[in-house]
């Protein structure tokens, strides 16, 4: 199914193929003299080009990234030659720390690997990403991998018959990397939840591949605890995805890295280079150290500036960016926090 702009959701092989060939932006800014030039209709264009760029702004190689992306790497090298009991990998932590971003970058560099070793042109799928949907129940999980893979669900299939061919197809594909996210959508308190558990594992039986899962905090769910929790627990390395701090000089370092690169990628006439780490505390305090509301804060600034003109990145134009409820609540506990407390006499 594609969406209204004819593009198809991540969650299928076109999609997900969409993604891997998509490449960084190549947009770059014209001299201030052509700029100053151009027509209406050539603004136009330009500008459009400018919010595509800022809108999937550069991904950045947080530490939470590379640690997915090596870990990753590893355990598929290491899964290549056990016939079962495979190791995998399960990403968790609060909204906004970058979670999916790290499964699909892993996913990305996987993909890539895999098809320059690839030397024939045989159909090949060597990355499945699909999302639990909520209330998931065992059928609708295998349906979800089916959907990827672009195989027909015929109403009669029941969940074994949809499962049996999910696991054929793929073993034929030489799918390598099962990435599962959204796993706090499966609830093993709940017999429905238990039974997609069930069918997780056996998929991971069933397909020879490395299993990532991505959640939200996902131990609080109670995914490790109970027989099926131990199970899960005794085959997946946790990964805490977590905001970045700033009380020490070394996530101060980390932190600042961060808004360089996303600095060095803003497209802006009159930015000034540097500009986001000037406000480097004030950003932080703004955005709790959420990589995902830092970058939601600095896109939506760009495209503003875009839109009034001003063709740079303000403090005052930061302002005026309404983020998610999370960073703005933890934004005014700080600003509660370092109030001056008036004196009683």
């Amino acid at each position: 199914m594609t969406g209204v702009d004819g593009h198809f959701p991540l969650t299928t092989k076109e999609g997900w193929a969409a993604f891997v060939a998509r490449g960084p932006s190549a947009v770059q800014l014209v001299p201030d003299r052509d700029w100053r030039r151009q027509s209406p209709a050539d603004r136009e264009e330009y500008d459009r080009s400018r919010f595509e760029h800022h809108a999937r702004l550069i991904v950045v190689a947080t530490p939470t990234v590379r640690q997915v992306t090596h870990t990753g790497r590893r355990l598929v090298l290491l899964n290549r030659g056990q016939i079962s009991a495979r190791r995998g990998i399960i990403i968790t932590g609060a909204a906004g720390t970058g979670k999916t971003t790290a499964v699909t970058q892993l996913g990305l560099s996987h993909e890539l690997r895999a098809r320059r070793r690839r030397t024939g042109g045989e159909p090949f799928l060597p990355v499945v990403y699909v999302t639990v949907p909520p209330a998931a129940t065992a059928k609708m999980l295998a349906a979800e991998f089916a959907r990827f893979a672009g195989l027909p669900i015929p109403s009669a299939f029941n969940q074994a018959s949809i499962t049996n061919a999910v696991c054929d197809v793929l073993g034929k594909l030489g799918t390598e990397l099962v990435i599962v996210d959204e796993l706090q959508n499966l609830n093993l308190a709940t017999r429905a939840g238990a039974e997609t558990s069930d069918q997780l594992k056996y998929l991971s039986e069933r397909i020879p591949a490395t299993f990532v899962y991505a959640g939200l905090d996902v131990e609080d769910n109670g995914l490790f605890t109970g027989p099926r929790g131990k199970q899960i627990a005794g085959r997946f390395a946790a990964i805490e995805a977590a905001p970045f701090g700033y009380a020490t000089a070394g996530q101060r370092q980390d932190w600042h890295a961060l808004l360089a690169t996303l600095d060095e990628a803003i497209r802006l006439h009159r930015h000034k280079p540097g500009a986001l780490l000037e406000h480097a505390a004030y950003l932080h305090q703004r955005t709790a150290g959420m990589i995902g509301s830092l970058s939601h804060l600095v896109r939506e600034t760009a495209v503003d500036a875009i839109l009034d003109g001003t063709e740079k990145i303000t403090k005052a134009g930061l302002e005026r960016v309404t983020l998610d409820r999370a960073a703005e609540t933890a934004a005014a506990r700080h600003r509660e926090a370092v109030r001056p407390r008036r004196k009683v006499s």
